[in-house]
């Protein structure tokens, strides 16, 4: 199944970020075959990040939420998080991005 979360940074996740970064990059790459697509969020090319976006590809909720709760970065308690089920426009279409 495939959900995707938006993390929304409070303002105390700039230190996270640089503290933890190595950590965190490491887990998204421990965990890449069911976080296929992860990254920051910015107001524009180069500003200061405002949250992340990730798409799961998963067997269940509980799943992505037990990913995302082991994440170093949400472990520090800088940031909240919607997630929602993603129903791809044109599934069978393959897309490279």
């Amino acid at each position: 199944m495939r959900y995707m979360v938006v993390f929304d940074d409070t303002p105390e996740m700039a230190a996270v970020r640089q503290r933890l970064e190595p950590e965190h990059l490491a887990f998204l790459e421990r965990y890449r075959s069911e976080i296929p697509m992860a990254g920051g969020l910015r107001k524009e090319p180069g500003g200061a990040y405002t949250g992340a976006l990730w798409v799961f590809e998963v067997s269940s909720r509980e799943r992505a939420v037990e990913l995302i709760q082991l994440d170093p970065y949400y472990q520090a308690h800088a940031r909240r998080y919607r997630l929602e089920f993603w129903g791809k426009a044109f599934p069978e279409v393959s897309v490279l991005m």
